[in-house]
């Protein structure tokens, strides 16, 4: 099993969902955890739950992300892994608002971009660290209805997939967390699209941190808490216009839906 104990995490958005999740988990196996969250109250009380260090704060701009880094770096000594859990779902259909794509792509994208820049290079220094990015498989196939979503988490997996193959052979582990329906606000919010998530079943955010956990031992770069994304994602690859064709049968689907409460 991975040996986390004593380890620094850092677990960003780990006030409530997925994030807490993955904080009370590597709590649990004995890493020292540092919980970030916009809500300050979250985060100490997430903190308090485990025993760890609660920074809150915005975890996605360039001063955000410094202070966070700086201030874990005080209580940890040193950040061995970073979870960039944090994460928006945003602005709908191809009227989505130009604010919305910004903060889409700020929170989803750039904040994983922000951390890297000031962990890696020490990371590379010493010949070791483990970045995890939790993107979604809207990441690997896509989100109906939401646009700003599908391409912002296409690109957390694409800035991960990038990093991986730059570092990972001086020492730097790099992982995606690709799950579909999880029982978090987003899920119970998504209104139709319920019915689309919850397909293969909704994991709660302990059965993801579970999978995240076990993923690290091994290094896998696709940690699928749902096993099924990893067989669509080699549909879509094989036969694109196929897949799409689908996905458009289910948005027919939904329109339907849609008028039919009209």
């Amino acid at each position: 099993m991975p040996d986390q104990h004593g380890k620094g995490v850092v677990v960003t958005g780990a006030g409530n969902g997925i994030g807490r999740a993955l904080a009370h988990r590597m709590a649990a196996a004995g890493a020292r955890v540092v919980v970030n969250d916009l809500d300050a109250e979250a985060a100490r009380a997430v903190a308090a739950e485990i025993g760890a260090h609660a920074v809150a704060g915005d975890a996605a701009s360039p001063d955000g992300v410094a202070h966070l880094v700086e201030r874990a770096r005080v209580e940890l000594e040193a950040i061995d892994v970073w979870f960039g859990n944090a994460g928006i779902e945003r602005g709908h259909g191809l009227d989505a608002p130009e604010e919305d794509w910004a903060a889409a792509l700020d929170v989803n994208v750039m904040a994983h971009v922000r951390a890297a820049r000031l962990l890696v290079p020490g990371w590379v220094a010493r010949g070791a660290g483990r970045f995890v990015v939790t993107a979604s498989a809207a990441g690997l196939l896509t989100m109906l209805g939401s646009p700003t979503y599908s391409v912002s988490k296409h690109g957390a997996v694409a800035f991960a997939e990038w990093l991986s193959a730059t570092y990972r052979h001086r020492g730097v582990v790099v992982q995606a967390i690709c799950p579909q329906g999880v029982r978090t606000r987003m899920y119970e919010e998504a209104g139709a699209l319920k019915e689309v998530l919850a397909h293969d079943a909704v994991l709660t955010p302990e059965q993801v941190a579970e999978a995240a956990w076990q993923a690290l031992d091994g290094d896998r770069f696709l940690v699928l808490p749902h096993p099924e994304v990893g067989a669509y994602y080699a549909a879509r690859a094989s036969d694109t216009d196929r897949w799409l064709g689908g996905m458009n049968r289910v948005q027919q689907h939904l329109d339907g839906q849609a008028g039919g409460m009209r």
